[in-house]
């Protein structure tokens, strides 16, 4: 059975880090493209970035570009997300998501990221 489990969330202060963490397992991890996305109260799930082809490659959508920084350790079937420089606006619940070589597409439940002074 596929799992995903995302922590590493929390309250954080304008300008600090986290490092969100995603521990998988059920399937062939370091064959899997993983993503982070992001969903704010209100608004639309939307993507952060991605790890594919083992981790050699990654992407970012342009907000992310800077000060997240995705990474991954395939011996221990855990994806990461590096956030600094925090801004009220990175406030969202952040989802772990796996898209499998059966082309198959699995969600984890959230982590919460709260910025605020």
């Amino acid at each position: 059975q596929v799992q995903l489990v995302e922590s590493g969330g929390g309250l954080v202060q304008p300008g600090g880090s986290l490092r969100l963490s995603c521990a998988a397992s059920g399937f062939d991890f370091s064959r899997a493209a993983m993503s982070w996305y992001r969903q704010a109260p209100g608004q639309v799930r939307e993507f952060v970035a991605s790890s594919f082809s083992g981790g050699r490659k990654t992407n970012y959508v342009d907000f992310a570009k800077g000060r997240f920084t995705i990474s991954r350790v395939n011996a221990n079937n855990t994806l990461y997300l590096q956030i600094t420089n925090l801004k009220p606006e990175d406030t969202a619940v952040y989802y772990c998501n796996a898209h499998t070589i059966n082309d198959v597409a699995y969600w984890g439940q959230g982590t919460q990221v709260t910025v605020s002074s």
